[in-house]
């Protein structure tokens, strides 16, 4: 199996911070890849998928997307890939139609094909018939769709998730993992971060826990949940390696 991300000795240390963000972390991510980056507040989750998006830069060490360098290859690299922020990165004064045209067309798409990859998408949500609504009377489980379908209309050959289900129904989530189960089907490597480990669980091919910028374990949930002494699901992994102090200040 080919990987599509490598990361080799990767760091990063934030001006005045007393620990690094990331210290030291490389990975592999095989082609095709539903790849959860599980680990708990400050762990380095956001910092790691910042670095690789191009948003950051790192302090030392490297890595590649489809072995493409992003110092040489930025613009290359931004054409292949898809993010979703957790936050909504949406226009509330626009419609959902205005607000996928305007990102589509961001990402090359135009004419025929763009209104139908929108049409389509909203249809498989079960937004179409709110497709020209503003957004700013949107509940949040209809932005939190919108917002995924924004980062990928081009259908990109990598995916970086933060948190796509946040704050959203149980029938908004289950339309959500649906829906990116088809785009992983149709040959899209997906890396995904969250806080719902169960989700997570169901959902992710391969995982890696981190901590404090660092890798503690990695493999499929049934491996990590295997090697884990009296673990039944990944929560009990996950507090395993990552102990059970408040990260939330």
């Amino acid at each position: 199996m080919q990987s599509i991300i490598e990361i080799k000795n990767l760091t990063k240390k934030y001006r005045d911070a007393e620990m690094y963000a990331l210290d030291d972390f490389s990975l592999d991510i095989i082609e095709g890849e539903v790849f959860g980056v599980l680990g708990p507040n400050g762990a380095g989750k956001t910092t790691l998928i910042s670095i690789l998006c191009g948003l950051l830069k790192p302090t030392s060490g490297s890595f590649t997307i489809d072995g493409l360098n992003y110092h040489d290859n930025a613009f290359d690299i931004k054409k292949i890939i898809g993010v979703v922020p957790q936050e909504y990165a949406l226009y509330p004064t626009l419609t959902a139609r205005e607000n996928l045209q305007y990102f589509g067309s961001m990402y090359g798409l135009k004419g025929s094909d763009l209104k139908e990859k929108v049409s389509n998408s909203l249809d498989f949500l079960g937004l179409l018939k709110f497709a020209d609504k503003k957004i700013d009377t949107f509940s949040g489980g209809m932005k939190r769709r919108i917002n995924l379908i924004a980062g990928i209309l081009h259908e990109p050959k990598v995916l970086f998730l933060d948190e796509p289900t946040v704050g959203v129904d149980v029938h908004s989530k289950n339309a959500i993992i649906e829906y990116l189960q088809q785009l992983n089907k149709k040959g899209t490597t997906i890396i995904y971060t969250s806080h719902h480990l169960s989700e997570a669980q169901d959902f992710c091919t391969h995982i890696a826990i981190v901590d404090r910028g660092k890798i503690y374990a990695k493999g499929t949930p049934g491996q990590l949940i295997s090697e884990t002494e009296n673990a039944q699901n990944l929560e009990d992994v996950f507090i395993s390696l990552t102990g059970t102090a408040l990260r939330d200040a």
